[in-house]
C-alpha cells in the first residue's frame, strides 16, 4: 500500500517507503518536480529517458534520482532507463494524486482571491470545495460556492470529508483557524501566513512564506558594499 504522510511519520521529516525505511521529507519534496517535468516530457511525446537525462533536466545529479525513487521500488530498466509514462503513472500514486482531494480555504481577501481563481488548479487533483471569510464577502457566489464563516469550518470540513486546508488570513487569526481546521478532520494545511502553526503530529502543514524566501535569498547578493 501507498504510505500517506500521516500515517506512517517515524520522526521528524521522515516517512515509511515500502520496506519499512525511513524516507526523509526532502525526498517527498523532490517527487513533484520529478513529476512536473516527466509531465512535460510526456507532453513533448518523449516516451523513454534514463536517469542522466533526466538528471540533467530537473538540475539534480542521476545518482540523487536514483536514490529517491530507491525509496518506492525499482521502476527503470537497465540499459533502458524509464519509460516516461509508467514513472509518470507510479508518482502520481505515490503522492496520492491518482484520487480527487477536496480543500477548504480561509480568507477571501486579494491574496484568498488570487488563490481561488488561479488557473493551475484545474488540471490537478486539488479542488476547492468550501471557501469561509469573517468580512462582507460572506454569502457571496464564488465558482459555485457560497462563502461561508468562519464559525462553520469545523461542521463543513468534515461534513464534506476535507482533508487538506488553505490558510490565507491575517497571522493573528492563523491559529484558531488551524485549529477549526484540524478539529473538522483536516490533516494537511498550506499556511500563508508568516507565522509557525502549531498543530498535532499527525498534520503536516507547509508554509508559504514569500518574503522569507527573498530574505534568504538576500544573503547571496554580491552587493555588500
Amino acid at each position: 500500500m501507498t504510505p500517506t504522510m500521516n500515517n506512517f511519520l517515524l520522526d521528524e521529516g521522515a516517512y515509511a517507503g515500502e520496506a519499512g525505511h525511513p524516507i526523509p521529507d526532502i525526498v517527498i519534496r523532490r517527487l513533484p518536480i520529478y513529476l512536473r517535468t516527466l509531465t512535460a516530457l510526456l507532453e513533448q511525446n518523449v516516451t523513454s529517458i534514463n536517469s542522466e537525462e533526466l538528471a540533467e533536466s530537473i538540475g539534480v545529479t542521476a545518482a540523487q534520482i536514483r536514490r529517491d525513487l530507491s525509496y518506492f521500488g525499482k521502476f527503470g530498466k537497465q540499459g533502458k532507463g524509464y519509460d516516461v509514462r509508467f514513472l509518470t503513472d507510479e508518482i502520481h500514486h505515490i503522492l496520492q494524486l491518482d484520487r480527487p482531494w477536496n480543500c477548504a480555504l480561509v480568507g477571501y481577501g486579494n491574496l484568498g482571491q488570487a488563490i481561488v481563481h488561479y488557473g493551475g488548479f484545474v488540471p490537478t487533483s486539488f479542488n476547492i470545495s468550501a471557501i469561509f471569510d469573517r468580512n462582507e464577502t460572506i454569502g457571496q457566489l464564488v465558482n459555485g460556492l457560497i462563502v461561508k464563516e468562519v464559525d462553520d469550518i469545523t461542521d463543513t470540513v468534515a461534513e464534506l470529508g476535507i482533508k487538506i486546508g488553505i490558510i490565507a488570513v491575517p497571522p493573528s487569526s492563523v491559529q484558531a483557524i488551524a485549529d477549526r481546521l484540524i478539529a473538522g478532520g483536516v490533516t494537511a494545511i498550506l499556511n500563508y501566513a508568516p507565522i509557525v502553526i502549531k498543530a498535532p503530529a499527525h498534520v503536516m502543514v507547509r508554509e508559504v512564506d514569500p518574503i522569507g524566501a527573498m530574505q534568504s535569498m538576500t544573503y547571496y547578493l554580491d552587493d555588500r558594499g
